[in-house]
């Protein structure tokens, strides 16, 4: 069976997942986060993708990132990805693979997903328990997008930037968002738009990608879209 080509159009945000092969765990020392986050750089910048935020989980990896080409976001995830298969291996001393299959993307409605996408990405490891507060997470754009600490592998999405025109007064808007619950429903749309791999957003902004692409862009039935028990289940 043939595999679904992706939704990809130069300038539009995506929601990108990468998990590691059967849930297991992908990095194992501190070594390998900062590995992955250097040879993404390096790939992002040759490949011209932005990327907004992102947080490296211990079984999987999510990215906000905006290609500035076609097939840009593919060429590289597969340059980080055997890179980065190739250093664990070596330094491991291990064979096979390490990511599940391919990465899961989805396109992003700038005016109204792409603060809740950050928001989403950088309060993972707080979902998963692993901290009360994200500023304590390492492995996150968080720190750089809430406080400034520099961060070469982050640039500000412009609807980042309209939060405010001066910078502290920015990443104060951008903390105070983030410190307010993420309502169900954008949880629920976040995780079935990028499980389906579909354009999350208004029907206007799937209509303007469907008649770009020649396919189709959202869920496929009018209205909201019918979640089932399985597709609400709680995926970090």
């Amino acid at each position: 069976m043939p595999r679904t080509k992706r939704l990809d159009i130069p300038g539009v945000a995506q929601h990108l997942i990468q998990r590691g092969n059967d849930r297991q765990a992908c990095f194992f020392r501190e070594q390998d986060y900062m590995r992955y986050l250097q040879d993404l750089r390096e790939a992002a910048l040759r490949f011209k993708c932005r990327i907004h935020a992102y947080v490296l989980m211990t079984n999987h990896v999510h990215l906000l990132v905006t290609p500035e080409q076609p097939g840009a976001l593919a060429r590289m995830m597969q340059a980080v990805g055997r890179r980065y298969v190739r250093y664990v291996n070596d330094s491991l001393v291990r064979t096979g693979t390490l990511w599940e299959g391919r990465y899961k993307a989805n396109m992003v409605d700038s005016e109204r997903y792409v603060l809740a996408c950050y928001r989403y990405i950088e309060l993972n490891p707080v979902r998963a328990g692993m901290q009360e507060e994200p500023s304590a997470y390492r492995w996150s754009s968080f720190r750089a997008n809430a406080y400034g600490v520099p961060d070469c592998l982050v640039t500000p999405h412009e609807v980042y930037r309209r939060l405010a025109a001066d910078e502290r007064e920015r990443q104060a808007v951008y903390r105070d968002l983030v410190s307010q619950a993420i309502p169900q429903d954008e949880l629920t749309a976040i995780r079935l738009y990028a499980q389906r791999q579909r354009a999350l957003g208004t029907t206007k902004f799937q209509a303007q990608i469907e008649k770009q692409l020649g396919r189709r862009a959202g869920l496929g039935s009018p209205g909201r879209p019918r979640i089932s028990s399985s597709d609400n289940k709680k995926v970090l």
